[in-house]
């Protein structure tokens, strides 16, 4: 188990069976971070969601998405599939839109933005201008 892609300064590592759906994950990166943006998307598996979760939330489920920023211009994003794929119909969206969503909202916390109407208003923006291209 276990893939990596590398495209314009993106890596994703998928820890879990299965596909990752084709989702513009570069172009929302480059959009939202730049593209000298160093950034690492993980899908972990249930498992280490749910550590990862514990040790940063003190919350014993599997998390949706962790954003750790590593500097000014490096980070990662971790999102669960499996949780999101529940989630996505708890918010009445499709699965790929959800990701999407979740993919966008750890990008913002990279960007330095925190919850809040701001946020949630980008979060609009972006998961509208890439929702055409699902």
């Amino acid at each position: 188990m276990g893939a990596h892609i590398n495209k314009d300064n993106l890596t994703i590592f998928r820890a879990t069976k299965g596909r990752i759906p084709n989702l513009p994950f570069s172009q929302v990166k480059n959009d939202i971070l730049g593209k000298d943006y160093e950034l690492s998307l993980v899908f972990p598996t249930l498992e280490v969601s749910k550590i990862l979760h514990t040790e940063w939330k003190g919350k014993s489920d599997p998390v949706n998405v962790l954003s750790f920023p590593l500097d000014e211009n490096e980070g990662e994003i971790f999102i669960t599939l499996a949780k999101a794929r529940i989630e996505a119909k708890e918010f009445g969206m499709s699965y790929r839109e959800y990701l999407l969503f979740l993919f966008i909202h750890g990008c913002l916390h990279l960007k330095g933005m925190d919850h809040g109407a701001i946020m949630e208003e980008r979060e609009r923006y972006y998961l509208e201008k890439y929702r055409k291209k699902l």
